[in-house]
């Protein structure tokens, strides 16, 4: 058997279109704003993709650009001027700061209403609570993957790898709101392949390349690889070997290709939310 795979890329074109759709018909559009600290090559480029996706979009985008060494003051004198624009509707600033910046601090100062990305305490608490707030576009994108290929995770065996705030834990809590029944698994799991070969759906957010190999994958399992590495070459990798676990699986998502590109499109659908709630239309 081998493994379908799962294509983001065209999920992540038809939710876009979707979003393109609807911004059309508005008189006052949504509007996304980037705050970006410092010169790192990455973060420009994840920076350029965020303009590049509202433009296709509909979405009005603004960037700000802070030096490396911007003082906690002024970063939150920007994030504060941000939440009064009555145009920005969503505010995503780009982590991790450099150390010397309170970033705890700076995640707080964003408005729940504009915080698109998830990483404000309140937004993070309503998915706790499975309430109204946004969801981590992240683990929304494996949500609506799975959607999209008809696997529903109620009933079955979740393991997620990794507990991070950003996707781990939140994963771990969109699983159970579908009624999956959630292991998550973590550097200090005493075995990890025990564990992944339990798993009807597996969703690897570790960061190490290789990581998941094919005998830690039981046969027809969902597998999600949430990851973005770099392999020894330089090129992007996931936590999955891809080739010796498609034999062995029904659904595999690609790294590059698989979950990146519904994770772009969620932001700007949950741009689009939020404009909607501040009242555009």
């Amino acid at each position: 058997m081998a493994a379908i795979i799962m294509d983001g890329k065209t999920l992540a074109a038809k939710i876009k279109g979707q979003v393109r759709l609807r911004t059309e018909g508005m008189a006052r559009k949504p509007g996304m704003a980037v705050v970006l600290v410092g010169e790192d090559p990455a973060a420009l480029a994840y920076e350029a993709g965020k303009r590049k996706d509202c433009q296709e979009c509909g979405i009005y985008y603004d960037t700000f650009r802070l030096p490396r060494t911007v003082s906690q003051e002024d970063l939150l004198e920007v994030i504060g001027a941000l939440n009064g624009r009555e145009d920005i509707d969503g505010i995503l600033l780009l982590l991790p700061l450099p150390r010397h910046l309170n970033e705890r601090e700076a995640v707080l100062a964003i408005r729940p209403d504009k915080d698109v990305d998830c990483v404000n305490p309140a937004n993070l608490g309503q998915l706790l609570l499975g309430g109204e707030g946004f969801k981590p576009c992240t683990p929304a994108g494996v949500m609506r993957l799975l959607k999209e290929y008809g696997v529903d995770p109620a009933g079955k065996h979740c393991v997620v790898v990794g507990r991070s705030h950003v996707v781990g834990k939140p994963q771990a809590l969109l699983l159970l709101e579908e009624n999956g029944t959630v292991t998550v698994c973590h550097s200090k799991t005493p075995d990890l392949g025990a564990e992944c070969r339990r798993a009807d759906i597996l969703v690897s957010a570790a960061g190490r390349p290789g990581l998941i190999t094919g005998d830690m994958v039981k046969e027809g399992a969902v597998v999600i690889d949430v990851a973005m590495n770099l392999d020894a070459q330089g090129g992007l990798c996931g936590d999955v070997a891809f080739e010796a676990v498609a034999p062995k699986a029904s659904f595999l998502t690609p790294v590059p290709g698989g979950v990146g590109p519904v994770t772009r499109a969620v932001l700007m659908e949950n741009t689009l939310t939020a404009a909607l709630r501040h009242g555009k239309g």
